[in-house]
């Protein structure tokens, strides 16, 4: 079999959307399960959608997520240019759409777009336009004739009105399409450009593209893809096309969702690796359940046989779960360097911000949680006294007050103010009053943290803000509680 290879083709538009970074994903992960090649073609022929800084993005995005491309526009693999502006500018699908014409499988059409609106007709509510194929019978004389008076032309793909077509998709099976519903689609536009459609089946032909991995979005387009590589002689890819891709509503995944993207992900606290282990299993299911994969992981693992039809439902909670297992086992200094600017946001205190990393490593999903995990450090909030009672730990106001008033002289003595010494002194205190550690910790921790629920013990968080802070914190809770 030949070697197996895949592209990624995107249009630089703008963010890299998830439907958009799956398809790159699964080109990548089908090409490295088998040892292929796969490569970056950018398809910017359609100049009124281009974006500056665009295809700045699809190199970053691609960098990021390590989708590592063996060919593209800064790696020539011989098949070059893969830029498509510069392909056209040699004159590559013009050539080819006149292959096509000398063939009789396509042609050259002069309507104008008031013909054009003619022509148009409104089918359950949408505006299509068929064309009739009125051009397909002008003589040699007069179409040479009107190319000579300079009149503006269309290529048109002249696709019959009878019988079927059938192709193939390895995740969909045979699928046939009445002729009479292809129409005779433009392959070059007015302005000499291709349209994406043409210029695919001919850049994936001279790349020699194996399989082409697209949504299932252009099952319809498949059959007039088909009968170009038929109508050249060409060998047809093997169609992988993915499900879409919906909201928690079923509805397609939009701009306006605020996740559709993947920097806009990353904009909101999650992690590269994450996002691709993700979106690998949005339409994909491994064969042992399992979930967290590297991507070394997914390249072994990857058949993508296993594609489903159904829709993918993207679920925003699951991502942060699957983010959050992802920081507990990251590097520390990974985690902190990453970190780091959200607790700056939160703290301007001169405390220990690597501790404080430490504490809430394992307790966040995404990094804009951890705001409200530690604000306490930065300044005490305001909070109610019941909070002093807990069921558990059998405490409630006035137990609290006299744990808080006997501890207090304690801690005023203690000169070491690390975690461990702490806790030493608190235990001994502990045993001394023969009480359940809990009974003694849960006041000191309402105390100095003014919260119900914190990233760490009550030592541990007096470790951070040091003997006067803690100390002061102590004696505001007594005085609250003598209140």
């Amino acid at each position: 079999m030949a070697k197996i290879r895949t592209r990624y083709a995107p249009s630089p538009t703008g963010r890299m959307h998830v439907g958009n970074l799956r398809t790159a994903l699964y080109a990548y992960l089908i090409a490295k399960h088998e040892g292929g090649d796969f490569l970056l073609r950018i398809e910017d022929t359609d100049q009124e959608r281009f974006v500056e800084g665009a295809t700045e993005i699809i190199y970053r995005t691609l960098e990021e997520t390590g989708l590592i491309h063996d060919e593209g526009p800064d790696k020539d693999g011989g098949c070059g240019p893969y830029v498509q502006s510069e392909r056209q500018a040699s004159g590559i699908y013009l050539e080819y759409a006149k292959k096509l014409i000398d063939k009789g499988e396509a042609y050259y059409c002069f309507c104008t777009q008031e013909r054009l609106d003619s022509l148009k007709k409104t089918v359950n509510g949408e505006e299509i336009m068929t064309y009739d194929k009125h051009c397909l019978h002008l003589s040699k004389e007069e179409v040479e004739a009107n190319l000579a008076a300079g009149m503006p032309y269309v290529i048109r793909q002249n696709n019959p009105t009878e019988g079927t077509t059938t192709f193939h998709d390895d995740i969909y099976g045979d699928i046939t399409v009445d002729n009479s519903e292809l129409d005779d689609m433009v392959l070059i536009k007015s302005d000499g450009y291709p349209t994406y459609n043409f210029a695919n089946v001919v850049d994936d032909h001279l790349m020699s593209i194996t399989h082409v991995v697209r949504g299932n979005e252009y099952l319809s387009s498949s059959p007039k893809y088909n009968r170009l590589y038929d109508a050249f002689g060409w060998e047809v890819p093997v169609y992988v096309h993915c499900p879409l891709i919906t909201d928690e509503f079923h509805k397609k995944l939009s701009k306006r969702s605020g996740h559709s993207s993947f920097e806009d992900l990353i904009d909101q606290g999650f992690v590269a690796e994450a996002v691709v282990n993700y979106v690998a299993l949005l339409g994909w299911s491994p064969v042992d359940n399992q979930e967290i994969f590297s991507l070394e992981e997914l390249v072994k693992a990857f058949d993508y046989h296993n594609i489903s039809k159904s829709p993918a439902v993207f679920d925003v909670t699951k991502l942060k779960w699957m983010n959050g297992e992802y920081l507990k086992t990251m590097d520390f200094d990974r985690f902190f360097a990453m970190a780091e600017p959200y607790i700056r946001q939160t703290i301007k205190k001169d405390l220990d911000l690597k501790k404080i990393a430490n504490m809430i490593k394992t307790r966040i999903e995404i990094f804009p949680d951890i705001a409200e995990q530690i604000d306490f450090f930065d300044a005490l909030p305001e909070y109610d006294v019941a909070m002093y009672t807990h069921k558990k730990m059998k405490t409630n106001a006035e137990t609290s007050l006299e744990v808080l008033g006997e501890v207090l002289p304690i801690l005023e003595a203690q000169e070491d103010y690390s975690n461990d010494a702490l806790y030493a002194a608190l235990a001994k205190y502990v045993e001394e009053k023969g009480c359940k550690t809990g009974f003694v910790m849960w006041p000191i921790r309402t105390a100095v943290s003014g919260k119900q629920m914190t990233p760490a013990g009550a030592t541990e968080i007096m470790d951070v803000l040091g003997k006067d802070e803690s100390l002061a914190r102590i004696r505001k809770g007594i005085e609250l509680l003598s209140k």
